[in-house]
């Protein structure tokens, strides 16, 4: 993986920008900024910075594409993040509901001997803990826990909202990656997951933040980004 020319503060944009696209969001100005809590001046700056450097293009319509070079880079900080997480939960010990921070300070700064040796130690794993894929390109489909009926037998694939406090509201829930259950309620405030270690209660716009597979599932739909972002900043 390139760590060339891209600085940390451009990476963070470009990984941002990569969830919006990964997610199925419109990558736009006013989306990146409300997913970074960011303001539109702030934003609109460091775009101009990704374009001048090559990293993006802007359309009369202000919506945003990668270049070829951007991307590449997007993806490349992307899969280190991921990787990174995976490292330090499964071989260092961090619990899952802390490792995002952590990663953001180490995904900047890993060299490639470095990353030879993490993509040892984790072997097999083909995800974050969060659940997104480490090898981007590579997502499952799912539909927000939110969506799904009473009765309805689910998955849990991923988290679309790594924000901290969020994590951590999710384990203390028992809501994580890989949980297989069944609709026990759904009402306009929350969601109750039951699986065989109890049941899991979460509020209905948590449960926007959670993909899951589900028999029977609901059409599909993207979150909107405003059902995304929760309290502080949207992390990856």
């Amino acid at each position: 993986m390139s760590h060339e020319h891209a600085t940390i503060a451009e990476e963070e944009y470009l990984q941002m920008l990569f969830w919006l696209y990964e997610a199925g969001l419109p990558m736009t100005g006013a989306n990146l900024a409300r997913a970074m809590q960011l303001s539109a001046p702030t934003v609109h700056e460091m775009l101009g910075r990704l374009e001048r450097d090559g990293y993006v293009t802007r359309g009369e319509d202000r919506a945003i594409s990668f270049t070829e070079d951007g991307r590449r880079h997007a993806e490349e900080i992307t899969s280190r993040h991921r990787l990174i997480e995976r490292f330090l939960t499964d071989v260092v010990g961090v619990p899952w509901d802390d490792v995002h921070e952590e990663a953001e300070r180490m995904e900047h700064a890993m060299s490639p001997r470095f990353e030879a040796y993490v993509k040892a130690a984790i072997g097999d794993a083909t995800t974050c803990p969060h659940g997104h894929p480490i090898n981007v390109g590579e997502r499952i489909v799912g539909v927000p826990l939110a969506d799904c009926a009473e009765g309805a037998r689910v998955r849990v694939l991923r988290f679309e909202n790594e924000a901290e406090d969020l994590l951590h509201y999710l384990k203390d829930s028992g809501i994580e990656p890989g949980l297989d259950g069944t609709i026990a309620a759904a009402d306009d405030d929350h969601i109750t997951v039951a699986s065989d270690g109890g049941e899991h209660v979460v509020t209905r716009s948590v449960a926007e933040t959670v993909s899951v597979t589900a028999d029977p599932s609901p059409p599909p739909r993207t979150a909107l980004p405003r059902q995304l972002v929760l309290g502080g900043r949207y992390g990856r």
